[in-house]
C-alpha cells in the first residue's frame, strides 16, 4: 500500500514537471500568435481567447509577408544556417575522426580538443572588431557568406565534441579488418565510420543549424541591407511609438517555425544521435 502511495506521488511529481516544461516551451508561441492575429489596440488589453475577447485578423500576416525585406531576411536566415551548419559539420566530421582515430604529439590530441572548444567558450563580443575588420578588408561586409564563415568558425566544436565521441565508441575491429583487406584510410572513413554514425551527424547539423539560424550578434554588426537575417529583422520592429507587438508576433513565429517544424521532422534521428554511445555494453 506504501509502495503504489510513492509510485502515485512519482507520477503526479512527473506529470507536474512535464505540464510546466510544456507550458514553458508553448507559451512563446501562444503569445506569438495571439499578438499576430490582434488589432493594435486589442495587444494592450488581457485578452487570450481569439472570437470571444477580441475579433482575429490575418492583416498583419499579410501586410509582413507583402514586404520585400522580410522575405529577403527568410532567405538570408536560409542561406546561413544551412551554409554555416553544413560547412562546419564537414569540417567537424574531418576533425574528429581524426582526434578519435590517430595520436598527435605537438600539440597533443587534448590540446586540440580544448583549442576547438575554447571558440565555443570565447565570448563573441570580444572579437566582433577584430572580425569587422578582416571582413572589411576582403570586401565582404553585408555578404551572408561572411555570415556563414563566422557562424561555421564558431559551431565547429558541436561536431567535434560530439561525433569524436562517436567515432571512439566504434569497434576497431571493423577498420583493422578493412585496412588488412587493402582499404585505405578514406574509403575506411567514407564506407564503414561514417555510415555508422549517421543519426550523430543529423544531430549535430540540426544543433548547428538552430544555433546559426538564432545568431544576432554578428549579423547585426555585419549586414547593413542585403544580407540582413530574421533575428535583426525582429530586433527592428521597435518604432518611434514603442514596440509594435503585432508586427513582433509574426515575424517571431516566421523565424520560429521553420527550425522546430525540422526538429520535429528530424527528432528521431536527434535522439538516435545524442544517445549513441550513451550505454556501453
Amino acid at each position: 500500500m506504501q509502495q503504489k502511495a510513492i509510485t502515485l506521488t512519482g507520477r503526479i511529481a512527473v506529470g507536474g514537471v512535464i505540464i510546466v516544461a510544456l507550458l514553458w516551451v508553448l507559451f512563446p508561441f501562444y503569445w506569438a500568435f495571439l499578438n499576430s492575429i490582434k488589432n493594435p489596440a486589442d495587444t494592450f488589453q488581457p485578452t487570450w481567447i481569439p472570437f470571444l475577447q477580441f475579433q482575429p485578423t490575418l492583416d498583419h500576416w499579410l501586410s509582413e509577408l507583402a514586404i520585400p525585406e522580410i522575405r529577403r531576411a527568410l532567405l538570408n536566415s536560409t542561406i546561413i544556417s544551412v551554409g554555416a551548419a553544413t560547412l562546419a559539420s564537414i569540417l567537424g566530421t574531418l576533425a574528429a575522426y581524426a582526434l578519435a582515430r590517430f595520436r598527435f604529439i605537438k600539440p597533443t590530441n587534448g590540446s586540440l580538443t580544448t583549442w576547438f572548444l575554447s571558440q565555443r567558450v570565447l565570448p563573441p563580443v570580444v572579437v566582433v572588431v577584430p572580425f569587422f575588420l578582416l571582413m572589411r578588408e576582403l570586401h565582404l561586409l553585408d555578404s551572408v557568406w561572411s555570415l556563414v564563415l563566422l557562424n561555421a568558425t564558431f559551431l565547429l566544436p558541436f561536431p567535434i565534441i560530439i561525433l569524436s565521441q562517436m567515432f571512439r565508441e566504434l569497434p576497431i575491429e571493423l577498420e583493422e579488418a578493412a585496412l588488412v583487406d587493402g582499404a585505405t584510410r578514406l574509403q575506411i572513413f567514407t564506407r564503414i565510420a561514417l555510415p555508422l554514425v549517421v543519426p550523430g551527424l543529423v544531430a549535430t547539423w540540426i544543433i548547428c543549424m538552430a544555433f546559426s539560424w538564432n545568431e544576432f550578434l554578428f549579423a547585426l554588426t555585419l549586414t547593413s541591407k542585403s544580407a540582413i537575417p530574421m533575428p535583426v529583422i525582429i530586433a527592428g520592429a521597435e518604432h518611434t511609438r514603442g514596440v509594435q507587438f503585432w508586427f513582433v508576433g509574426v515575424r517571431v513565429l516566421l523565424t520560429m517555425l521553420p527550425p522546430t517544424i525540422l526538429a520535429l521532422m528530424a527528432q528521431r534521428y536527434i535522439i538516435q544521435g545524442l544517445t549513441l554511445g550513451a550505454v556501453k555494453g
